[in-house]
């Protein structure tokens, strides 16, 4: 049985680097609400709690209890978390109106997003990539030209975040983010998908027994290194008030910038498997933005959280499972259960149908011939 005990108010008293000690509880019988007494129970608060301050320098505790019969001995342990717990959705607290709302957005942004850039009668992706085109005769100069492009205005426009946001709102500066950085993204995923074998062939293994499979199985793990922030899709369509959030449970624990680590799993994979010139100038590209991303990301979270970042720094690492390895991070018995969650569910069936449907996206890009 558990429940989950929300408790929001000023903790001045704490120390952001303290470090819980384990409490025993004498009495025999606990009361929470609409709970019966049970005898010799044990309450386990554990790394599912967060621990954040708030706009007037107070803290806010998050703890997630659960209660079982014990022989005899109570205990209380709590790991303090100074970030949030990821990937969580409550599906009592959805309102079917947001939901109703980021449908009506996703449409809309589809509909713009084709008349305005897909459609070559109308739109103007074509003539982007014919400009760039005409830069070079090299199809792996132009597909560093596009991945350079986006990453600039892409990690640009995060790094000012903040004083963008203090000017239009977190909603506007969501959708201009949103409406410069979509068109690009799609520019460069097409051109990659019609140009991928249009180099220099430097090997080709894809009849070896075993790479199918192997690379198959890396480019499905890659996308659970998804950043938690990604399955906040009502923030990402700026329904709800989008936030650069802080977190600490699930994939964060194995690596506090997953979607470097997921964005190399893939590209390694993919240049395994079509072994082309033009696709190892796109690893690279895409490698190396990201690896910007680790030292900007920190940077952003290091100025908007402070000492609670620092925290979750030196109990996290870069590289997967450092800090799990060196002791700075224990994983929690249950901690599979951080990735029981929807948005993994989601992520699983979206992965799976992704592969699938891979001939309706190569299609739809050679139709384009950009």
């Amino acid at each position: 049985m558990a429940t989950s005990v929300l408790l929001s108010g000023p903790f001045h008293a704490f120390s952001q680097h303290s470090k819980c000690k384990i409490a025993t509880l004498k009495s025999t019988a606990i009361f929470l609400d609409n709970v019966k007494p049970i005898k010799n129970p044990t309450v386990t608060l554990t790394n599912t709690t967060s621990f954040s301050r708030n706009h007037l320098g107070s803290y806010n505790v998050l703890a997630r209890a659960s209660i079982g019969d014990t022989d005899g001995k109570n205990t209380v342990e709590d790991e303090l978390l100074m970030g949030e717990d990821s990937a969580v959705f409550d599906l009592e607290k959805q309102k079917i109106s947001s939901w109703l709302y980021f449908g009506a957005i996703l449409g809309v942004v589809l509909f713009v997003l084709d008349v305005v850039w897909i459609d070559n009668s109308t739109g103007f992706g074509k003539l982007f990539i014919e400009s760039l085109s005409s830069l070079s005769d090299s199809h792996e100069v132009v597909m560093l030209i596009l991945i350079l492009i986006f990453a600039t205005v892409h990690s640009g426009l995060a790094s000012v975040r903040d004083k963008a946001e203090a000017l239009v709102g977190e909603r506007a500066f969501r959708v201009l983010f949103a409406g410069i950085s979509l068109p690009l993204a799609v520019s460069t995923v097409v051109y990659f998908i019609n140009h991928r074998y249009d180099g220099v062939q430097l090997w080709q293994i894809q009849s070896v027994p075993g790479v199918h499979q192997l690379v198959w199985l890396s480019s499905f793990i890659s996308f659970f290194f998804l950043y938690p922030s990604t399955f906040n899709l009502l923030e990402v369509a700026a329904v709800d008030k989008p936030k650069l959030h802080l977190w600490e449970t699930g994939i964060m624990r194995i690596t506090r910038h997953p979607q470097m680590v997921g964005q190399v799993v893939w590209c390694l994979a993919h240049t395994i498997w079509v072994g082309n010139s033009v696709v190892v100038a796109a690893s690279i590209g895409l490698i190396g933005h990201h690896l910007f991303g680790v030292w900007n990301g920190d940077r952003r979270l290091a100025i908007r959280y402070g000492d609670a970042f620092e925290a979750v720094k030196s109990r996290t690492s870069v590289i997967p499972f450092a800090a799990i390895i060196d002791g700075r991070q224990t994983l929690p018995k249950d901690y599979y259960k951080e990735f029981l969650r929807l948005p993994y569910l989601s992520i699983t069936v979206l992965t799976l149908g992704a592969y699938f449907a891979h001939p309706i996206m190569q299609a739809a890009s050679f139709r384009l011939h950009w």
